[in-house]
């Protein structure tokens, strides 16, 4: 039938005698450009052929550790980190954010004292302790009487704010500037102000030691925290970012206290991390609400998205476009909401599975922060006389500012692959070449070679396999004697 068929067709076209497979086993062994076979097979000495069979299989057991080896290596991910300097002949100046210690002003909050609560419970600050204490019962009272107040609209006019009477002096880079330059955004502190903002042109600094020149009245008279609430202090507060990164305070933004003079010398540092599974960063992810990706910047969007969904408003301190929330809300929702996020980790950073990992490259601004008395004998007499404010209300209440870069230069700090693909490639071909002679080439000749012995395997298989019932006449099945031999011989 048709299976003797086939075998007759293998037996006769594709399967070679055992003496054409001996001879092309030996040809194989002396033309092959892996080394040492050669040697096996043509010395007439069996000694030395034991011994070249050893040299060859112990060569060849330490190319596989090796390339194991190197294998095992390249998928750990490993990485390396380097550190470089480069010098610039002019560097962009960041953005810097300035708040008054004391965020409202004093005829405002004598009439609400408990905005100060209501502002802890906006900002996320306030411990659930702090709602269930002596303030608790005014809170609800005050709440039931005023459900369309406006925390936002309330801070945005009765909180600091910045004009000529707070803003004495301003000076960039030899230029004067003015409080229109600066763009008001809201932060923990509440009313904040940022200079060198995105929306601004680009401002860049071609000479190191000089920069930008502030000098702040904070009007300790005017503006006021609460004592009972932690806040006692009284001064300046600042964080220096980049210009398209939204501020970010959380308690970590250098403080200068009244009737002192601050030198600030800042440096440029850029962090390159590798993608997942080098590092950490996740290239792909992009911000709503912003043109570039930052691990704060994401975690502030992760709690928006959760807020909006759970309470149907947004903060108007978290980015969005959401309805903002009432007073109501504040309390009821959006402060047991950010608990419930703090508390289940719903918006985890830093790890490439979390919800925001960490950034691909971020440029931060490393300060050292020097302080000397504001102003000599001498000299709080003349500012006393140009400013028209006794010498007592200078040390109370002026704060100056020096922001400057160190050097002309930043640092990157970079992660890179520890191994690429061709370093993996070219460690492997030298492994082979050191060890064996082996080449592209040779790899080639042995695939060859093993594909056409594992062919011939599969024809000697099929011809060995069990007869078909024979449904024809038996006598036309029956292999000639010649063909018996040749398949005896497989």
């Amino acid at each position: 039938g048709k299976l003797e068929k086939l075998r007759l067709y293998l037996t006769k076209k594709l399967l070679p005698c055992l003496e054409d497979r001996s001879k092309y086993h030996q040809e194989f062994a002396s033309s092959t450009s892996f080394h040492g076979l050669h040697n096996i097979v043509q010395m007439q000495s069996r000694t030395r052929r034991v011994l070249w069979l050893l040299v060859v299989t112990g060569c060849l057991g330490i190319v596989v550790w090796q390339i194991c080896s190197r294998f095992s290596y390249y998928f750990s991910w490993p990485t390396t980190t380097t550190m470089a300097v480069q010098y610039v002949e002019n560097i962009k100046f960041p953005a810097v954010t300035f708040c008054n210690l004391n965020r409202f002003q004093a005829h405002a909050v004598s009439n609400l004292q408990i905005i100060f609560l209501l502002w802890n419970i906006v900002s996320g600050i306030a411990q659930k302790f702090t709602l269930e204490g002596e303030h608790s019962q005014d809170l609800n009272d005050f709440l039931l009487g005023n459900q369309n107040f406006s925390i936002k609209e309330f801070t945005r006019e009765n909180g600091f704010y910045l004009n000529h009477s707070t803003l004495l002096e301003c000076e960039f880079f030899g230029k004067t500037c003015h409080p229109e330059d600066f763009e008001h955004v809201f932060t923990e502190y509440g009313n904040c102000f940022t200079f060198n903002y995105n929306g601004l042109p680009a401002r860049s600094v071609s000479l190191s030691g000089r920069g930008l020149r502030l000098l702040f009245d904070v009007q300790q008279e005017q503006f006021t925290d609460d004592p009972a609430l932690g806040f006692t202090d009284a001064g300046i507060t600042f964080v220096i970012h980049s210009p398209k990164e939204f501020p970010r305070f959380d308690g970590l933004g250098s403080l200068i206290p009244v009737g002192m003079h601050a030198h600030v010398a800042i440096r440029q540092l850029k962090s390159i991390i590798q993608e997942y599974p080098w590092g950490e960063c996740k290239p792909d992810i992009k911000l709503q609400y912003q043109d570039i990706y930052s691990t704060n910047g994401c975690l502030q969007e992760c709690k928006a998205r959760y807020i909006q969904d759970w309470c149907g408003c947004l903060p108007f301190t978290l980015p969005g476009n959401g309805i903002e929330c009432d007073v109501m809300k504040y309390y009821n929702c959006v402060y047991p909401a950010i608990h419930d996020i703090e508390l289940k980790g719903l918006c985890a950073v830093g790890t490439h599975n979390s919800t925001c990992p960490a950034a691909c490259e971020e440029t931060h601004y490393p300060t050292t922060v020097t302080y000397s008395k504001f102003g000599g004998e001498k000299a709080i007499n003349y500012i006393s006389a140009k400013l028209k404010k006794s010498p007592e209300y200078i040390r109370k209440n002026l704060v100056l500012i020096d922001i400057k870069y160190s050097d002309l230069n930043y640092k990157i700090i970079q992660q890179q692959k520890a191994l690429t693909v061709s370093e993996l490639l070219a460690d492997v071909g030298g492994q082979l070449g050191l060890f064996c002679g082996a080449s592209m080439i040779t790899i080639i000749e042995l695939l060859e070679y093993i594909f056409t012995n594992f062919f011939w395997m599969c024809i000697f298989l099929l011809l060995k396999a069990p007869e078909m019932p024979q449904w024809n006449n038996p006598s036309q099945n029956q292999p000639t004697q010649i063909e018996k031999k040749r398949i005896q011989e497989c």
